[in-house]
């Protein structure tokens, strides 16, 4: 086998042995020399592979054979391609042929007709002055003619047009062919053997085209008769190519078909049928067997020639074309329009049934259809999404905003014991009410989208969605900001929890196990991506939650600030022995985080991990706007008084606050506390400008802790509780340690 391989490989295409010491010049003389056998008008192809053959052994025969035998694919697959890629071409090509055929054959009967005139008049008026007749008859023999007894075959040939005649009259078709073929070899032989006079030959001559032309019309008349079907249409057909004009009888029999179905078509009315779909799946029962008869019927009498074969899928293309317009005027076009998906995708459904089943036969229509659908199908997928997103805009402008379980009538029928928030009737959600609607017009929407998928419009389809999901969230956080309109605003932590609960529950649970019904039916790459957008949307209007709520804290109902610096910077030469306790601020943070915790723990169970993310981004809002308040900073580091101990033992005892209910909450992140570290080291460091020691005023990091610990006892209404002893805790001096500060800043570091 590597052998054989080998040997292939050193010969070319086209049969020259090709070597790196030989220039294209020298090729292209090899293969010329080689060819010259070809171009013999004698060449023997027999006698051609014996005298190759007789000086070879079993095993280059072989390879020479397997070489001829690549050499016939590669040359099929090529002539197939380049039929394929030029079929407009091909057939325009073959259809001037086919009239250049019958304008040689009028001009031949024209000829013969002008000739037996010729001959007519020279034999009437006996020109003697010509040496030589026509057809290269001498004068002596036509006068042999002229005095000797007809022949028989004279006789037949006086005859024959009766003959012909009658056959043609009595539709005696095959028996006309023969005579026609026994015709012209009558005509040949006595054209080289001189047995008929130049007048007889020529007569004999014209009667065969003139009847050969009125078959030709007969058949061709046949063929176009509605009631000419079957074993009548393919017999005339394969007749009329029988007589040498192939490509206007595979015409012919294409027409017939149309025409055929066209005559079909008359007795099928829209308005006759209830709904799109009937009227599709009658009109493709008509098209696609019409076309499937024609190929049938084509390769029967046609075999698989390619002209002909290119012809047929043309036609078939076009047919196909034309029913897609028809279904798309009468009965797509008012479905997409209204946003009827799923009537939409049922007429595609059907039409897709109907045209696949010609794949079998070589036909592939199907993406001519998908291509001419794609518009009307796009629309009506645009105006499905749009009517989700009206719907559940007119609910949310009247939504209560509390959440429910879904009405008996649309509840899913979902079998999935996965908890989910707020279940408790097996795997029903609770959601307000535009949700509800929202996530039952989601359910049957993606019942509809089967035939999207083979259209490629699955990730058309979770982009549209994604907008309609980002346009409801748009409304939730409408609800949520005072300036917006549309929808009805939520006053409440209930209320407002809940616009979180409908976003979340839908984005993480509801929308991906709906688009799982294209996931199933086909793999989208692109659904992950998909999904982490949704939670995109769902992060914006946590955000704004947090946004709102943290303003709720920093500001008063006034719009004046909770937080600035002069609660800080005044403590000192005011406050003798404060009562060390959180900052008012700090205290409302501390009280709403527990309320909405309190609150979302009985909306999201299951989902612990949403409630801590939102209290950690909650939090955080607060933190990194002190952070970044750089008229708050200015006071600290540049203000007109510089801040004190007290001062700073206070906004150490805050911030400490701050880590240990978030860290007793358990949404302290890593961020979190390292923001609050970076703000502590930024105050002693303004405090250090003043030239004295933080060292020497800040107490151990424990007693920070032990304060913090009691204000969250008290707050949470639990009492005062006794964490370290005898300790006094309302004099930190008392346990002052350099200790304390090493420990921050070693824990800062880290």
């Amino acid at each position: 086998m590597a052998s054989a391989k080998s040997s292939r490989s050193r010969v070319s295409t086209s049969g020259v042995v090709v070597s790196k010491g030989i220039n294209p010049q020298e090729i292209s003389y090899q293969l010329e020399e080689k060819l010259k056998v070809f171009k013999t008008d004698h060449f023997d192809p027999d006698a051609f592979v014996q005298s190759k053959c007789q000086t070879m052994n079993e095993k280059e025969i072989r390879h020479l054979y397997a070489y001829l035998l690549d050499l016939k694919k590669a040359s099929a697959e090529e002539m197939r391609k380049n039929v394929y890629a030029n079929y407009t071409s091909f057939i325009r090509t073959s259809k001037e042929i086919s009239d250049l055929e019958g304008e040689l054959l009028s001009i031949r009967n024209l000829l013969s007709t002008q000739a037996a005139l010729i001959h007519g008049l020279a034999e009437g008026v006996n020109v003697d002055s010509l040496a030589t007749g026509p057809d290269g008859f001498t004068e002596r023999e036509i006068s042999n003619f002229e005095d000797r007894e007809p022949s028989e075959v004279e006789k037949w040939a006086v005859e024959f047009p009766d003959i012909l005649d009658v056959l043609l009259a009595e539709r005696r078709v095959d028996e006309a062919l023969d005579a026609l073929d026994e015709g012209e070899n009558v005509a040949f032989e006595a054209k080289e053997r001189k047995t008929l006079s130049p007048g007889a030959l020529l007569s004999l001559q014209t009667a065969i085209t003139e009847h050969r032309q009125k078959l030709a019309d007969q058949l061709a008349e046949a063929a176009c008769q509605p009631s000419t079907r079957g074993v009548e249409l393919r017999a005339a057909v394969s007749a009329l190519k029988r007589l040498g004009d192939g490509p206007r009888a595979h015409t012919l029999l294409l027409n017939a078909h149309y025409q055929r179905f066209q005559y079909n078509m008359q007795s099928l009315r829209p308005s006759s049928t209830s709904y799109g779909g009937a009227y599709t799946a009658a009109l493709s029962q008509l098209v696609f067997s019409a076309i499937s008869q024609a190929k049938s019927d084509s390769l029967a009498v046609f075999g698989d020639e390619p002209a002909y074969a290119s012809e047929l899928i043309i036609w078939s293309t076009k047919q196909t074309e034309a029913f897609a317009r028809l279904v798309k005027r009468h009965a797509l076009a008012s479905s997409a329009a209204a946003g009827g998906l799923r009537a939409a995708a049922e007429c595609v459904q059907i039409a897709l049934g109907h045209c696949s089943l010609l794949e079998a036969n070589g036909l592939r229509l199907c993406p001519v259809l998908l291509k001419l659908f794609r518009p009307s199908v796009e629309q009506a997928l645009e105006a499905n999404l749009k009517r989700i997103e009206e719907s559940t805009a007119a609910l949310a402008a009247a939504d209560d905003w509390l959440l429910t379980y879904p009405p008996v009538a649309t509840r899913p029928t979902c079998r999935s014991s996965t908890t989910s928030l707020g279940t408790g009737i097996g795997s029903q959600p609770k959601l307000s009410s535009s949700a509800h609607r929202f996530n039952s017009m989601v359910q049957d929407f993606f019942e509809d989208v089967g035939p999207l998928l083979s259209m490629q419009l699955g990730d058309s389809t979770l982009e549209g969605l994604l907008q309609v999901f980002n346009a409801y969230v748009n409304l939730l956080i409408n609800a949520l900001e005072d300036e917006y309109e549309g929808s009805v605003k939520a006053h409440t932590e209930a209320q407002q929890i809940a616009l979180l609960a409908n976003a979340s529950l839908l984005a993480d649970e509801l929308l991906p196990r709906a688009a799982m019904k294209l996931s199933r039916q086909s793999r989208l790459p692109d659904q992950r991506e998909w999904k982490r957008r949704l939670q995109r949307s769902v992060d914006g209007l946590r955000d704004s939650f947090c946004r709102r709520h943290a303003l709720d804290v920093i500001f008063t109902e006034d719009d004046e600030p909770c937080l600035t610096a002069d609660m800080y910077i005044n403590m000192d030469g005011n406050v003798d022995e404060p009562e060390w306790f959180p900052s008012p601020i700090f205290q409302d943070l501390f009280i709403k985080s527990n309320t909405i915790a309190t609150i979302a723990a009985d909306i999201f169970i299951g989902r612990e991990r949403f409630v801590t993310l939102l209290l950690m981004r909650l939090t955080e809002t607060v933190i990194l706007y002190l952070s970044d308040d750089q008229s708050f900073w200015d006071d600290i580091e540049e203000g007109p008084r510089p801040l004190g101990p007290l001062g700073l033992q206070q906004f150490y005892l805050d911030m400490e606050f701050v880590i240990q209910f978030s860290s007793q909450g358990r949404y302290l992140s890593r961020h979190l506390r390292q923001v609050i570290k970076g703000i502590i080291s930024r105050a002693i460091t303004a405090f250090a400008t003043t030239g004295m020691d933080p060292d020497s005023v800040l107490p151990e990091d424990d007693w920070f802790a032990e304060v913090s610990l009691e204000a969250l006892n008290r707050l949470s209404g639990r009492g005062s509780k006794s964490i370290n002893g005898d300790r006094d805790l309302n004099s930190p001096t008392a346990s002052i340690s350099a200790q304390s500060i090493s420990s921050f800043r070693s824990h800062g570091s880290s």
